[in-house]
């Protein structure tokens, strides 16, 4: 089996490294980011095949990431949002501009594999 890609763009360095690390024992290539610039220049080099995001990140937001993706990128791939900023205005604007789930912090590493496998299930 192929693994799938995901792009993880989280600014708290802990708990990217522990999502990154559960994710990686659930079978997906992980590839870390930590801030909005590091998310364009992945994206500039391979569209994944999730892409997992805070929604406050330092230079680009998980709001502007998802305007980003949908419509500079034009691509469909599934985008999950994670966020301490679980207020209804976040979560409309998230969905509203084309995020496919939206998780509020704390974050339960196995809700998020389970979420990430339901979203790369959807055909």
């Amino acid at each position: 089996m192929v693994s799938k890609q995901l792009l993880l763009a989280e600014d708290d360095e802990l708990l990217g490294s522990l999502l990154r690390f559960r994710l990686q024992k659930g079978g997906y290539e992980v590839a870390h980011v930590t801030d909005g610039k590091q998310v364009k220049e992945h994206l500039g080099e391979d569209i994944p095949d999730i892409i997992v995001s805070d929604i406050m990140m330092p230079y680009f937001s998980g709001i502007e990431l998802i305007d980003y993706v949908r419509n500079e990128l034009d691509s469909k791939v599934p985008i999950i949002i994670i966020s301490s900023a679980g207020n209804e205005e976040n979560v409309l604007s998230a969905f509203e501009l084309g995020a496919n789930d939206f998780i509020s912090k704390p974050v339960s590493p196995s809700e998020l594999l389970v979420r990430v496998a339901r979203e790369l299930n959807k055909t």
